[in-house]
């Protein structure tokens, strides 16, 4: 890793944040290392859009290194209401195309929110249970401190649910729409931020100035539903691995 030094008031952050600040291009490599530990069959709790793209694809290589991945198991974040999972914007095809299938992993060992009522998001938090919970969970930050698709105002014990999305994250995933914010739907299922806080370890990846306000304010600022990714606070094994740029103190 390259020479890149942390802001002095996020060195430490806390006793159970680690912050890692890398250069951009090292992203993928420093956050796979973390993911690689669940390796080769623990459960997996996978981010979506574009922020561990990068993390996925260091995987990947590792895997044609040798590293076993075949026998992980999957739990998406969250999914849009109303999209069909063989549509391309959606995040069922999403993980198949991006993680599952590179990675070896088979269907049977893949859940994505899907549906749209309370039952639906109750069996979702059972298939978890079952699976023995989240032994890692990956997450990004919205530029509004979201976590999953868990908006501003979202409270600690929330668990899966379907969700009503803020204009401004809309517009953030209107170009997977062809730019177009009236094709970008308004609902999803996504886990809570209880669900979230309910892995074992989560590992965070951040890059960009964009970012930088949220995850300053979601690291240093009180835990605060208005920016749910403040509520990483409390958890008890906490990565971040983020560029300069996201951990700039003038955003």
């Amino acid at each position: 890793m390259t020479g890149v030094t942390l802001p002095t008031d996020l060195a430490p952050v806390s006793a159970t944040t680690r912050v890692v600040v890398c250069a951009p291009e090292e992203i993928g490599d420093v956050a796979a290392g973390v993911v690689a530990t669940v390796a080769p069959d623990g459960v997996l709790g996978v981010a979506t859009g574009s922020s561990p793209l990068a993390l996925y694809a260091a995987l990947i290589r590792r895997r044609t290194e040798g590293l076993a991945t075949e026998g992980l198991r999957l739990f998406a974040l969250d999914e849009y209401v109303g999209l069909p999972d063989d549509d391309p914007r959606s995040y069922a095809a999403y993980v198949r195309s991006v993680i599952a299938e590179p990675l070896g992993i088979p269907a049977a060992h893949v859940r994505v929110p899907s549906g749209s009522t309370a039952a639906d998001a109750a069996a979702y938090e059972r298939a978890i249970a079952e699976a023995g919970g989240v032994d890692l969970q990956i997450v990004g930050i919205g530029r509004n401190g979201h976590i999953g698709f868990n908006e501003p105002g979202s409270d600690a014990d929330t668990r899966t649910r379907v969700v009503t999305l803020d204009e401004s994250t809309r517009r953030a995933n209107a170009e997977h729409f062809d730019g177009d914010l009236a094709r970008v739907p308004t609902h999803a299922m996504t886990q809570g931020v209880a669900t979230i806080l309910a892995a074992r370890r989560i590992v965070l990846v951040a890059s960009g100035a964009a970012k930088a306000a949220a995850l300053r304010s979601a690291l240093l600022g009180p835990v605060t539903a208005d920016n749910p990714a403040s509520f990483l606070q409390r958890h008890p094994d906490v990565t971040v691995v983020a560029d300069p740029d996201a951990l700039r103190e003038d955003r």
